[in-house]
């Protein structure tokens, strides 16, 4: 008679793993690391030239301290959804590009009381 061997085989294949590569968990996280340094080291506003020449028209004087309370709220907008603020000061008016991190234009409190604005998605008062 003719013997007949079985053999069994496993029903889920074997795998093999790969060591972890510890210089690309590394890299990644030195990736993750430095984005997130230059997502929070870079948050002053620019001022256009426009802004700029209407602050120097208007003589609006900004304090480096109003400035980055300004800077902190925009951003904190921006954080939020808010691409476009109104940023009411109690001199200034500002229109500033959340999403740009530029301050589009300027004016005196006074002269923004008349005014109309368009084209916002916020307002900060301060």
């Amino acid at each position: 008679m003719n013997r007949i061997g079985i053999q069994h085989l496993p029903l889920q294949p074997t795998v093999q793993v790969p060591p972890t590569n510890t210089a690309s968990a590394k890299s990644k996280q030195s990736f993750i690391s430095h984005l997130q340094e230059a997502a929070t080291s870079n948050r002053e506003l620019k001022i256009s030239k426009h802004a700029n020449e209407r602050l120097t028209e208007r003589n609006i004087q900004i304090s480096e301290q109003e400035w980055r309370v300004v800077s902190d709220k925009v951003f904190e907008a921006r954080a939020k959804g808010v691409n476009q603020p109104l940023v009411l000061m109690e001199q200034a008016a500002l229109i500033v590009s959340a999403k740009n991190a530029t301050v589009i234009t300027a004016m005196e409190r006074t002269e923004a009381k008349n005014q109309l604005f368009t084209n916002i998605d916020g307002t900060i008062v301060l």
